[in-house]
């Protein structure tokens, strides 16, 4: 049954690394929710639903739009979008124009190409691949230190080549440095740039000619790594602080905007 005098609309993102939550009114933003994922999608959103009716927004008054990696374990959402529909709108709404969105999550990298808050073309990496912001959490907790940490000695150092395309033997490469006794701030520099090496790469076999670049994903909150993308693409990369939330955010703007047509079916 459809539900009535619905109030809010939700758009939750269940990422492989981090949950993002924004519940937005007839006009704006009225709570956003940023949680580590953990080792359960479920748990997560359970865990969603109960800050979410915490703060006094009943589910019954809520339009819900599940995406991501977890989408389907949100068994409370009204309808699942793919996480690419639901990037492009919301990266869309965070532009403020067309372009193309990179977005580094934990698993994936993703490179959408938007025009009027629909995907018109995007290229996904390979799953075997280190370009990922889990694959910097690995190589941050092998060096003892924290994300915030590597990008600041990475800022630091002189690059140390990491060329393995696994992050199983790019691993080991970082462990043969060490072993080696390089400089930490200098294996930290060639593990951000085999990062934004791979994922320049894969905008670049996308296609950005001409095109306005802006990040989302978690790493937008670094401006050291908005600072490398731009220099290894030759073109100014921009972001915002709500770039992490643009699945959500796409996923509570498709909601807003569809909600009517489906309340009568």
């Amino acid at each position: 049954m459809a539900k009535k005098n619905i109030k809010y609309f939700a758009g939750i993102d269940i990422g492989s690394t981090a949950t993002k939550a924004i519940l937005l009114d007839a006009e704006k933003i009225v709570e956003k929710i940023l949680l580590p994922t953990g080792w359960s999608s479920v748990e997560v959103a359970k865990e969603v639903h109960h800050k979410l009716e915490e703060e006094g927004y009943a589910l019954e008054e809520t339009y819900v739009i599940a995406t991501g990696y977890g989408r389907v374990a949100v068994d409370f959402a009204d309808r699942t979008i793919t996480e690419i529909s639901c990037h492009a709108r919301g990266g869309y709404e965070l532009m403020g124009e067309n372009g193309t969105m990179i977005d580094i999550g934990g698993q994936d990298t993703k490179i959408i190409t938007v025009a009027s808050g629909k995907a018109i073309n995007f290229l996904m990496n390979d799953k075997c691949s280190a370009g990922t912001g889990k694959f910097l959490e690995i190589m941050a907790n092998r060096l003892g230190v924290s994300l915030t940490d590597l990008f600041a000695l990475a800022e630091k150092g002189e690059i140390l080549p990491i060329s393995a395309m696994c992050t199983v033997f790019a691993e080991s490469e970082v462990i043969s440095h060490i072993g080696n006794g390089e400089k930490r701030e200098n294996i930290a520099a060639g593990i951000v740039d085999s990062v934004i090496s791979r994922v320049a790469g894969q905008a670049e076999r996308h296609g950005i000619a001409g095109q306005k670049l802006f990040l989302t994903g978690g790493l937008c909150d670094s401006p050291f790594i908005v600072e490398s993308l731009s220099k290894a693409l030759k073109t100014e990369v921009k972001t915002d602080s709500m770039g992490r939330f643009a699945g959500a955010l796409g996923a509570a703007l498709i909601g807003r905007g569809k909600y009517g047509k489906v309340a009568k079916n």
